[in-house]
């Protein structure tokens, strides 16, 4: 499996709108922001602002770089669930 991602700008209505769409297989599973300095101890980090079908999360998780986040979007699509 192989993710592309495209940087794109998010209307989040904060602060955060350095983004990333992230596709499988020509499909959109993800949609990644990176947090502002507005959220202090998490600024930086790339948080989960939407995920679709096994990506999607009741917690959306907050990654240290794009790396840790592919990793975990690709072992979702990997699952069962």
């Amino acid at each position: 499996m192989t993710l592309r991602l495209q940087p794109v700008q998010v209307g989040t209505g904060s602060s955060d709108t350095e983004s990333q769409l992230v596709f499988s297989d020509g499909f959109l599973v993800a949609v990644l922001v990176r947090l502002s300095g507005d959220h202090e101890d998490r600024a930086g980090m790339w948080f989960l602002e939407a995920g679709f079908g096994r990506v999607d999360h009741p917690d959306p998780p907050a990654f240290g770089d794009l790396d840790e986040a592919q990793d975990w979007i690709e072992q979702r699509l990997g699952s069962n669930r």
